[in-house]
């Protein structure tokens, strides 16, 4: 067995994210064909531009997919995004849509039956632009009551949330960038492809850019149950030792040091691995970058994770803050700084480093 050590493994990970990269395009880069989670100022955009991607391109769509979470892809891959992030059985989609399975379990109505439901009546309701919550409204007039449930804080009845977020694609929607409240539409000539070429396999996806990994770690990533993800399991993965702890990996280990310094956003693809402890061994530390609400962002320094950052927007300028576990060079976490104000299209007004 091949012995991998974690400092290995990380600049592995650094190499196929293409984090060490300074220039490129949306059609070459990796992580968009696994998604890159969409959320907060410092989101998608914000992670392929660190990797290279600048200007935004414009050939992107927003879509809800793993986790009921937004995510970016190239446009032309969808039908086949659409594939690989669908539910691998009836099991893994009542895993995926938590509470709402009981219900419809109780009514004799199977998950993947519910989410093809959903579907037709979001397709049928969505022939424009419109709004979530009408869209909500609307789509929640039309289903049936093992469906729906009372929402306390609204004091009314909408559909559970991961059914709405998970049919949406299968639908053929996509979210409007940059609304909030988020705005759905129809996605042109959309046909989900059949079967999703090998490119987009999550479970490949997952092992080539968060790699070495174990089904586990792919099952907490998709929410999907560990078995459909074994029996998904890559026959040409190699089992290795990551610090004796069995993993699997797909080809060789890029290993070799990797230099440079990277403010990876709160929901940045390199911080969705589920091997937490891998990534900050120190458990304080990993309640700092992962906290319940309000996650900050990672300070990536030489393939290592050496502290959190947060950005202060006033007026037309932006002051970042740094919380270092480790030296970091002031002057490379400042050029960052300024590289994140030119993104936001503002001037960097501070950055204070503790």
């Amino acid at each position: 067995m091949l012995q991998v050590t974690r400092s290995q493994a990380l600049a592995s990970r650094v190499r196929a994210q293409q984090l060490d990269r300074e220039a490129g395009s949306a059609d070459d880069a990796d992580a968009l064909d696994l998604g890159v989670q969409d959320t907060g100022p410092d989101g998608g955009l914000w992670a392929l531009a660190i990797r290279g991607v600048v200007p935004a391109d414009s050939g992107l769509a927003t879509v809800w997919t793993v986790r009921g979470a937004p995510h970016l892809y190239r446009r032309a891959d969808l039908p086949q995004i659409a594939a690989a992030t669908a539910p691998f059985s009836d099991a893994d989609a009542g895993k995926r849509i938590f509470d709402a399975s009981k219900p419809l379990q109780a009514a004799g109505i199977g998950n993947l039956e519910a989410l093809d439901a959903v579907a037709s009546t979001m397709r049928s309701v969505v022939r424009e632009p419109t709004v979530k919550g009408v869209m909500s409204r609307r789509v929640a007039d039309l289903m049936p009551a093992p469906y729906l449930r009372h929402c306390r804080p609204c004091d009314a009845v909408h559909l559970y949330e991961q059914p709405f977020r998970l049919a949406a694609l299968r639908a053929g929607l996509e979210l409007v960038a940059g609304t909030s409240p988020p705005v759905l539409q129809p996605i042109p000539d959309f046909a989900p492809a059949p079967v999703a070429g090998e490119r987009f396999d999550v479970v490949r996806g997952y092992l080539r850019l968060l790699g070495p990994a174990t089904p586990q770690d792919v099952a907490g990533y998709l929410d999907a149950p560990v078995k459909d993800v074994r029996a998904r399991w890559p026959a040409d993965a190699v089992v290795v030792s990551v610090d004796g702890r069995p993993c699997w990996a797909l080809g060789d280990l890029d290993g070799d040091p990797v230099r440079g310094v990277r403010l990876l956003g709160p929901f940045d693809p390199f911080l969705q691995a589920r091997d937490r402890t891998l990534l900050v061994p120190d458990r304080d530390r990993q309640k700092e970058l992962w906290p319940v609400l309000g996650r900050p962002g990672g300070v990536l320094a030489d393939g290592e994770l050496a502290g959190t950052w947060r950005a202060a927007k006033k007026n037309r300028t932006v002051a970042v803050t740094a919380h270092l576990w480790s030296q970091v060079s002031q002057v490379a976490i400042t050029e960052q700084a300024e590289r994140l104000a030119a993104y936001r299209g503002l001037e960097l007004s501070r950055v204070a480093i503790g």
